[in-house]
């Protein structure tokens, strides 16, 4: 068996988030320094890091962030819904200002961290798969509708491959009835972004973060070439989630859309 190919310098931004705290122990194999960033403390530099402080938002900071890095993996920014000045820093000042960066720096691979609220606003009858027109339900469905288009700019412009991760619900375990549909364990998801990191020819490629559950909404056909394959699936935890969580009132939009509650979310200014 070859050996796990590796980059010289991989940056993980979002690094103190939820999913962030996961990958940074866990992509440490598939660079020879992970540079890990985040606006919040990140602690020390752990072997094999470079710990860097930066707000997206800040154009310079960025610049310096993504100096000498070779591929990223954009975790960073605002992971719920917000009112739009922050969502507009975080998720759409900031993501640009990032492919700017790469373009100026050569960075040739992103991994952008998008989300199923780009799609939220279908049916949890309907089965969609990645050309589907966008329906997100809410702002931060928008902004990462927003990061899908600019990368695809990037990709067809500057030539800077990404491939961007739908990622549906990624947690130690199911915790309700819908995630029995958007279910990504940890596992599947490292290796999601595996393939994302290595894949030989990815140019612009958009796949649904999922594992391998019997009542997903998600085809996931037209990324085959990334190679992954899901190892877990949600059908082992059903029983405990059916039995703690009643199902919802058939006429709650969060049982009807596959955005769950966030298609009811907000205000969103007032």
């Amino acid at each position: 068996m070859s050996a796990q190919p590796e980059y010289r310098r991989l940056l993980l931004t979002g690094a103190a988030g939820g999913l962030g705290k996961v990958l940074r122990e866990r992509l440490k194999p598939f660079a020879r320094t992970l540079r890990v960033s985040d606006r919040e403390d990140l602690g020390e530099a752990g072997p094999g890091e470079e710990v860097m402080l930066c707000d997206l938002a800040d154009k310079p900071a960025v610049h310096r962030l993504v100096e000498g890095v070779d591929a990223i993996a954009h975790f960073g920014g605002i992971s719920t819904e917000a009112h739009f000045d922050a969502i507009l820093q975080s998720n759409i000042v900031g993501v640009f200002n990032l492919y700017e960066a790469a373009r100026r720096h050569g960075v040739r691979r992103v991994v952008f961290a998008s989300s199923n609220h780009a799609t939220g606003f279908y049916k949890q009858t309907q089965r969609i798969d990645v050309d589907a027109p966008m329906r997100p339900d809410g702002l931060y469905g928008v902004s990462k509708c927003f990061g899908e288009n600019l990368s695809r700019l990037y990709f067809d412009r500057h030539g800077i491959d990404t491939v961007c991760l739908r990622i549906g619900s990624s947690f130690p375990q199911v915790q309700d009835r819908r995630m029995l549909s958007t279910y990504l364990s940890y596992d599947d998801l490292v290796e999601l972004v595996r393939c994302s990191l290595f894949a030989p020819e990815v140019g612009h490629t958009v796949i649904f973060g999922v594992s391998g559950n019997a009542s997903s909404w998600w085809d996931n056909r037209k990324a085959a070439h990334l190679g992954f394959k899901a190892r877990d699936t949600s059908e082992s935890q059903r029983a405990r989630v059916e039995a703690t969580n009643p199902p919802l009132d058939r006429s709650d939009p969060a049982s009807i859309y596959q955005g769950g509650r966030f298609v009811s979310l907000g205000p969103f200014d007032d």
